[in-house]
């Protein structure tokens, strides 16, 4: 799904420097050193420090009166994503026997299967930030209208993506965004530059009315498109324009316009509904543009996963899916997660599959729990910041986790 970006984002000196680096075209100019010395490269992405406390279940906060049926089929959803030779293939080939049974069944099926880890930082914290998102809704046409103006574009022909691999192993994963401009390769636009570009080279999957929500679609990073008719397209994560990320809620907090408690999603909607002379200049303030595909309709079939497609690349459940830092989870394992609900002291205790990433869930102690579609869904996800504690899964042959 990736939402709220994940990228790495350079500014444009370090962005020529590592494609001289990566022997890209570049203009004649003195040779550019060794990537590990050039000052002007990204450092390598480090993983991330986590430590891994086996734990006896019955000393999980919220263990014993849980229910663990639904976090199983979520698990179990993501199975067909993982190769054969990944540690958790065995308890994947065990789990279509647990989805089948009842309530008692899934809860032999975790308890035999595997053993309880948890995740701790270098620093020794076990508690960390749970955020939640959602999948958005939007009214929209496949034509341009007079209420429907905003396009929301797929991933244009001139942008140029750069494995960071093939520069520096450590950055496996890792990708620079451009675009050429006779042999060099500069920045791609940023957001103000692509609003203001009339037509940009990509193609529009959709026009929708509202850009605030169109900002909001692409900081969850998919979502749904409701047409005339009742027809809903669904859009995914394709692509982002490689600049950073920055949050508008603490653009607005550093202007005085909205205070702590009020940059919630919900409060800077109504702050762009009350402030519409002021609202081009706050969405630019956040350079990052996400680009969409579009993907199949959701399954309807009653107990199927119908998310959208989370980085494991299988469909998240609607409140049982999460998504993490897959340099201290592994992606795929379950996970047992204990927190409360959003703006409450009511505990949120259940079993989770770890199946997604994004660019703002970073550290051994960090989790964006999946609310699922439409408005509901929102409000529970924009409003959710709240501590929790999290214990992987892992199978009992195993002696601990392997991010």
């Amino acid at each position: 799904m990736t939402h709220i970006l994940r990228t790495l984002a350079l500014p444009a000196v370090a962005i020529l420097v590592v494609a001289g680096c990566a022997e890209l075209p570049q203009p004649a100019a003195p040779a550019c050193p060794a990537c590990a010395e050039c000052p002007q490269c990204p450092p390598p992405a480090r993983p991330a420090e986590t430590r891994y406390q086996q734990t006896p279940f019955a000393a999980i906060p919220g263990w014993q009166g849980a229910t663990f049926a639904p976090g199983v089929r979520a698990f179990a959803a993501g199975c067909p994503r993982l190769a054969q030779s990944h540690p958790l293939r065995r308890a994947c080939d065990n789990a279509p026997a647990a989805v089948a049974g009842d309530e008692r069944t899934a809860r032999q099926f975790i308890e035999e299967s595997f053993s309880a880890w948890a995740v701790v930082s270098a620093e020794g914290t076990a508690e960390g930030l749970i955020t939640g998102y959602y999948e958005p809704v939007l009214p929209g046409s496949r034509a341009r209208t007079d209420r429907f103006r905003h396009p929301v574009y797929g991933v244009p022909e001139d942008i140029v993506a750069v494995e960071l691999e093939s520069v520096n192993p450590e950055l496996k994963g890792m990708r620079l965004r451009g675009r050429l401009e006779g042999p060099r390769l500069v920045p791609y636009w940023s957001r103000a530059q692509i609003e203001s570009r009339v037509p940009l080279r990509a193609p529009v999957l959709a026009w929708v009315e509202d850009p605030v929500e169109l900002f909001f679609l692409q900081i969850q990073g998919s979502g749904q498109i409701e047409l005339a008719r009742g027809e809903r397209l669904r859009l995914g994560y394709a692509d982002q324009n490689g600049h950073p990320f920055r949050s508008m809620g603490r653009y607005l907090i550093q202007r005085g316009e909205l205070s702590l408690e009020q940059s919630s999603m919900q409060g800077i909607k109504a702050w762009a509904a009350a402030n519409p002379q002021k609202l081009r200049e706050a969405l630019d303030s956040n350079p990052s543009y996400v680009f969409f595909h579009e993907l199949p309709p959701a399954d309807a079939t009653p107990g199927v996963a119908n998310g959208p497609v989370g980085s494991l690349g299988a469909p998240l459940s609607a409140g049982y899916s999460v998504a993490i830092d897959p340099r201290s989870v592994p992606l795929g394992a379950p996970v047992f997660l204990a927190t409360t609900m959003p703006l409450s002291s009511q505990p949120l205790r259940r079993l989770m599959a770890a199946q997604d990433t994004g660019g703002a869930i970073r550290g051994a102690v960090r989790a964006d729990f999946y609310w699922g579609t439409g408005s509901e869904a929102g409000t529970l996800a924009g409003r959710m910041r709240q501590q929790g504690r999290m214990w992987i899964l892992w199978p009992r042959d195993q002696a601990q986790p392997r991010p």
